[in-house]
C-alpha cells in the first residue's frame, strides 16, 4: 500500500493559489494510485543537495516539489510554488531524519553553510553565548545535528536565533527556541522530543532503525525509511490513505490545522484517560480550542454504545463562541451520529434552560449593566448608605455570588480577598441590607441576572443528588467564567475520570472574573499542560503584543501565577505598524487606505478584521469603507452576517482570527475605557484589576492577526501603547 504524506507548508501554499491553479493541482495529484504512481513524471534536478527531492509540472508557471525515495510507494508533498522558486528551493534543501525524534526535517543546506560562516566572522571572543549553559552532549541528545553545533555555539541572543528560523531544521529550531526562552533541557525533552516519540505509531518503531545512527543528517532513501520518518512527524506531516482522502483535504485547505495537531497538542487531546479534571493552558493561537474539540471527539468515541445523544457537553462563555465551536465541530466530526453525542451550548443559555424547565416558564433576564447600576443607585439613595453603586455591584458579584453566600452570617465570615476596601461588621451589615433590597426588587419584578440563573441551576442540580445530565464536560475560554458558572459546570457531571476538560488562558481574561478552581472542588493538580507554540500569529506580532503585558502578574486559576515564558510563534513576518492621527476623520481615512492596500495585494475583504472599543467608531469605519467601494460587515448589527471586512468591538473579536488585523481608536480615555475602570479612591485593588482587564482586551484584539497588524489612534494614544510604541 502506498504512503502519501502532505507537509503543512504544501497545504498552506495550496490554499493561497488561484482557483484555476488549485484545479490543476487536483488533476495532477488525482493520478496518485498504488504501484509507484507512475503517471507523475517526477523530474530529477541537477546539482541538488538531496537527489530524492524531485519536482513535478503543475502548469507552465507552477511546479510541485516532492520527496521520493529510490524505491517503493512512499511520497511526501513538500511545496507548490512558481516554477523558478520551486526549482531554487528544491536545489538548496535536503530532507533529513532527526536523531532524537526520528521524524522528517527539511534543511536549507546552502543557507545554513552561509549562516555558519557569517556568524563565525561576526562573533567576537568576549561575546556572551546564548547556549553556554547547555553541553554539546545535551544538545545532541535533544536532536541537534553535530554539524550544526558550530553555528549554535556562536549565537549570542534570541534575535540571531529567530533570524535563522526559516533555514534551521524545524524540530531543531523548536528545541533551541525552548532553551533560549529559559526552559530547562529536561523540560524541552518532555515538551518537544518525548511527545513526538510517544505518539508515533508503534508499528514503525522498528523501521526507524534503518536510518544510520552514525550520520545524524542522513536522508531517508528507501520506502520503509520514508514511511517511518513521516509517521514520526505528527504536527508537520499528515498521512493520507489514498486519492480520495487527498482530494478531501485539498478541498478545504484552510481547515489544515485540524489535520496538523502538534504532538504536544495530540498528547493532551488523545490521552486515553485522566483520573479527574484536566486542563490545558497557553497564549493566544496555541490551539487550545482545537485541543478541546479533539478531546470532545476522543471522549465521544469512548462512550458506551448505548449512550444517549448529548452525553458530552462542549461549552464556552458566550453564544458567539458557542456558535463558532459548533461550526468547527461540524468540520471536524463528519460522522453525524458521533457528532450527536456532543452538545454545544454556552453556559448561560444552558443555565437558563435548566431553570426554565424547572419553573415551567420563560425567565426575564436583566442584561444591561446600566439598568443594574441604576437599580443599585436607587437603593443607595433609599437606604442612605455610604457606598457607590459600582462598589455594591462588584461586592455582590465578586463576593456574595462568587462564594454563594445566602445569609448575613455567612457574609460576615466570608473572605474578601482581592477587594481593596476593608469592611467592618457594621459596614458589612449595610452591604447585606443593600444586597437584600437589590435581590428583593428583582424577585418582585420577576427578573433575574445571568449569574443568579447559574446559581439557581447549580442548586437544582445538586438537589438531584448523584444523577447528573452529562458524562463529560469540555470547557473552552475558561478564564472568563464566574465562580457561579463554575459551580454549575461542576454540578453538571459527577466526579469521575475524564469528568471535566478545561481550556483557557488567564492572559486573555477580559471580563474580570477571577476564580480558584481548587476551592470549587475542581482539582487539576498533576493534570495541567501548557502549550507554548503560537500557530496563528507571526513572531513579530506576537512579540509586540506580548510586550503590552510586560510586568503584569497574572493568576493561573489554581493558586499560582501564569507566565508566557517560552511562548513563541512558528512563523515570521512584518512588524506591526502604528499610526497616530490628529482627528478621527484622518484616522479613518488612513485606515481605509491601508485596507485598500491589503485588498490590492489579494487579501480578501473577509480576511481583514477591524477591532474597536465601542461600536459607533466601527459603524463610522464601515460607512467610510462603503464610500470607497469596499464591503464591510459590523458584527452584532443587522449587517453583521454579510460579506466584507469584519468590524467589531474588541469583545466580539474574541475567538476570531484574520490574515490582516487593524485595531483602531486606541485613544487615551477609550483604551482603557473610563467607564469600565473603577475609580482608585473607590477600590484600589479593583481599579488595578479593571485596568488589567482592559489591557488584556487590547492584547486579545492584537493577537487576532495572522500576517499583518496595524494599531491606530487619534489625539493622544492609549497609555498602554507608550512603552511598546517607544520601543
Amino acid at each position: 500500500m502506498a504512503t502519501l504524506g502532505i507537509h503543512k507548508d504544501f497545504l498552506m501554499e495550496f490554499a493561497r493559489l488561484e482557483k484555476p491553479v488549485q484545479k490543476r493541482v487536483h488533476e495532477v495529484f488525482d493520478k496518485f494510485q498504488e504501484h509507484r504512481h507512475a503517471g507523475l513524471h517526477l523530474e530529477k534536478l541537477q546539482n541538488a543537495r538531496d537527489p530524492h527531492i524531485r519536482t513535478i509540472r503543475i502548469s507552465s508557471f507552477m511546479r510541485g516539489v516532492i520527496l521520493a525515495p529510490e524505491s517503493g510507494d512512499s511520497f511526501l508533498l513538500l511545496k507548490v510554488m512558481p516554477h523558478d522558486d520551486a526549482i531554487a528551493w528544491a536545489v538548496k534543501h535536503r530532507a533529513t531524519v532527526n536523531s532524537a525524534t526520528q521524524g522528517i526535517e527539511l534543511r536549507n543546506d546552502v543557507a545554513l553553510e552561509r549562516a555558519t560562516a557569517s556568524v563565525r566572522q561576526l562573533a567576537s571572543a568576549d561575546t556572551e553565548r546564548l547556549f553556554v549553559h547547555v553541553s554539546d552532549k545535551e544538545l545532541i541528545r535533544l536532536g541537534i545535528d553535530a554539524d550544526l553545533l558550530p553555528l549554535v555555539r556562536h549565537l549570542s541572543d534570541e534575535a540571531h536565533l529567530d533570524a535563522l528560523q526559516k533555514i534551521l531544521p524545524e524540530q531543531q529550531y523548536d528545541v533551541l527556541a525552548g532553551l533560549a526562552a529559559g526552559m530547562e533541557p529536561e523540560d524541552v525533552w518532555r515538551e518537544v522530543v518525548q511527545v513526538q516519540l510517544e505518539h508515533s505509531p508503534a508499528n514503525v518503531s522498528q523501521q526507524v532503525s534503518v536510518v544510520p545512527a552514525t550520520d545524524q543528517s542522513a536522508s531517508p532513501t528507501g520506502q520503509d525509511e520514508l514511511s517511518a520518518a513521516m509517521a514520526h512527524s505528527q504536527g508537520r506531516i499528515a498521512l493520507v490513505s489514498g486519492p480520495a482522502e487527498l482530494m478531501e483535504i485539498l478541498a478545504r485547505p484552510f481547515d489544515a490545522w485540524r489535520v496538523f495537531l502538534h504532538p504536544s497538542q495530540r498528547r493532551v487531546a488523545y490521552r486515553p484517560s485522566y483520573r479527574g479534571p484536566a486542563r490545558i493552558i497557553g497564549g493566544p493561537g496555541t490551539g487550545k480550542t482545537v485541543v478541546a474539540l479533539h478531546r470532545a471527539l476522543h471522549l465521544a468515541r469512548q462512550l458506551p454504545a448505548d449512550s444517549p445523544d448529548g452525553s458530552i457537553l462542549l461549552t464556552t462563555f458566550t453564544r458567539d463562541l458557542a456558535s463558532d465551536l459548533q461550526s468547527s465541530l461540524e468540520l471536524l466530526v463528519t460522522d453525524v451520529q458521533l457528532r450527536a453525542k456532543i452538545r454545544v451550548i454556552n453556559v448561560d443559555a444552558l443555565a437558563n434552560q435548566i431553570v426554565r424547565d424547572h419553573h415551567g416558564t420563560a425567565l426575564t433576564i436583566v442584561t444591561g449593566q446600566k439598568e443594574i447600576t441604576a437599580r443599585w443607585s436607587r437603593i443607595v439613595r433609599r437606604l442612605g448608605i455610604d457606598f457607590t453603586d459600582v462598589f455594591l455591584d462588584q461586592e455582590w458579584r465578586h463576593v456574595v455570588l462568587a462564594q454563594d453566600l445566602r445569609s448575613p452570617e455567612a457574609y460576615l465570615k466570608a473572605s474578601r480577598s482581592g477587594r481593596g476596601t476593608a469592611l467592618g461588621p457594621l459596614k458589612r451589615a449595610q452591604v447585606w441590607r443593600a444586597v437584600n433590597a437589590f435581590t428583593g426588587e428583582l424577585r418582585q419584578a420577576g427578573e433575574w441576572t445571568f449569574l443568579q440563573v447559574c446559581a439557581e441551576a447549580a442548586r437544582l442540580l445538586d438537589e438531584r443528588g448523584s444523577k447528573r445530565p452529562y458524562r463529560h464536560v469540555v470547557i473552552d475560554e475558561a478564564q472568563d467564567l464566574h465562580p457561579a458558572q463554575w459551580r454549575l459546570l461542576r454540578a453538571l457531571v459527577a466526579p469521575s475520570p475524564d469528568d471535566m476538560f478545561i481550556a483557557g488562558d488567564t492572559h486573555q481574561r477580559i471580563y474580570g472574573n477571577k476564580v480558584s478552581l481548587r476551592s470549587l472542588g475542581i482539582s487539576v493538580t498533576g493534570r495541567s499542560t501548557r502549550l507554548r507554540i503560537n500557530y496563528r500569529t507571526t513572531q513579530e506580532i506576537l512579540a509586540w503584543s506580548t510586550a503590552l503585558l510586560t510586568g503584569e502578574q497574572v493568576d493561573d486559576m489554581d493558586g499560582g501565577t501564569d507566565s508566557l515564558t517560552g511562548y513563541r510563534s512558528a512563523f515570521h513576518g512584518a512588524r506591526p505598524e502604528t499610526y497616530g492621527s490628529s482627528n478621527k476623520h484622518e484616522e479613518i481615512a488612513s485606515l481605509v487606505a491601508q485596507i485598500e492596500q491589503w485588498t490590492a495585494s489579494e487579501v480578501a475583504p473577509s480576511e481583514i478584521g477591524v477591532a474597536v472599543r465601542f461600536i459607533q467608531l466601527g459603524k463610522d469605519i464601515a460607512q467610510a469603507l462603503a464610500r470607497a467601494g469596499l464591503p464591510a460587515a459590523v458584527l452584532g448589527t443587522p449587517s453583521g452576517s454579510g460579506d466584507g471586512v469584519r468590524i467589531g468591538t474588541m469583545h466580539r473579536m474574541k475567538g476570531l482570527e484574520f490574515r490582516c488585523m487593524a485595531v483602531a481608536g486606541v485613544n487615551d480615555g477609550v483604551v482603557p475605557m473610563r467607564s469600565a475602570v473603577t475609580a482608585e479612591e473607590v477600590d484600589a485593588l479593583q481599579h488595578r484589576e479593571d485596568l488589567r482587564s482592559e489591557l488584556s482586551l487590547l492584547f486579545v484584539a492584537c493577537t487576532r492577526a495572522r500576517e499583518a497588524l496595524r494599531i491606530s489612534w487619534h489625539g493622544s494614544s492609549s497609555p498602554f501603547l507608550v512603552a511598546v510604541v517607544a520601543g
